[in-house]
């Protein structure tokens, strides 16, 4: 039992920080640059609803509720980073970030969504015939969010870091990263199905 609970914990870990599918910690990148540890309420919020998005449409997806087809998930998880890396350069040192539950919160949701659906395929073949779905759904779900505290708090120090000791700007930080993550994303955009 506990065995399988860590196997289920772990897979979840490592679905996030897979170096292969990294489009899962580019996004948490883009969520989490414009914070500092002071936020780490509203960051932690809204890694969970990110979580919640992603754990129900793998519920959905499981229980055959939704299906879409793979190559419109594949084009809309860069497009999903690209909105939000986007919005940081367009908003940032403009305290967008501050604003109550809104845009922000409501496109996290959705994306969450969006790259849950994206692993349904793999996730059904994990659970396989598996009377406990909703266990091992639930087990794999404190996995994902596990990871995606270890990015959110590296993220969270590197901002540290060269906001206090290298003397960015917050604004330049905000840009630099989001920038990159747009370079890195558009390549991720242009080989997806639905533009090939």
């Amino acid at each position: 039992m506990l065995e399988e609970l860590w196997f289920n914990v772990q897979y979840g870990i490592n679905h996030v920080l897979d170096i292969n599918a990294y489009d899962h910690v580019l996004f948490l990148i883009v969520l989490t640059v414009p914070y500092m540890f002071r936020d780490w309420k509203r960051v932690f919020l809204l890694v969970t609803v990110f979580t919640v998005g992603h754990t129900l449409s793998l519920i959905l997806a499981t229980y055959g509720a939704v299906k879409i087809s793979g190559n419109l998930i594949e084009f809309l998880i860069p497009i999903t980073i690209l909105i939000v890396a986007l919005f940081n350069v367009f908003t940032s040192g403009k305290g967008a970030q501050k604003e109550k539950i809104g845009v922000l919160f409501i496109s996290t949701l959705f994306f969450g969504l969006v790259h849950g659906l994206g692993f349904a395929r793999e996730f059904k073949l994990l659970i396989g015939n598996d009377d406990n779905k909703i266990i091992t759904l639930l087990e794999f779900a404190l996995g994902i969010e596990l990871a995606q505290v270890i990015i959110v708090f590296i993220v969270l120090f590197l901002g540290y870091l060269t906001q206090t000791v290298f003397r960015f700007s917050k604004r330049d930080w905000i840009m630099v990263v989001s920038a990159i993550v747009v370079g890195l994303v558009i390549p991720m955009l242009l080989n997806s199905p639905l533009i090939k």
